[in-house]
């Protein structure tokens, strides 16, 4: 459910980009996550994080019912929009 949720908040993927993945402790009715994401770059890193945390937050709690006081968005790898590397004279 959490992976899905960042999924969701992160919107399409760059090509060689790996699904969000989410790791959870459970305890009792309380649920920490840790995310695990790609993003493409240029873009707001904080505000990405922040719908990250915010969908993650939103969907669990609706689907399962748990609080979630904590979610770590961890941010692996930065892709180059191809767009933006021709602007700028970078090639790949």
């Amino acid at each position: 459910v959490a992976a899905r949720a960042a999924l969701e908040a992160v919107g399409p993927l760059h090509p060689d980009a790996a699904r969000p993945y989410a790791t959870v402790v459970v305890h009792h009715d309380t649920a920490r996550v840790s995310v695990h994401l790609e993003l493409g770059h240029p873009c707001d890193i904080g505000a990405r994080c922040a719908q990250v945390r915010h969908q993650v937050v939103q969907r669990v709690r609706t689907l399962v019912g748990m609080s979630v006081p904590e979610v770590a968005v961890r941010v692996e790898r930065l892709h180059l929009a191809a767009e933006y590397g021709a602007r700028h004279g970078r090639t790949r």
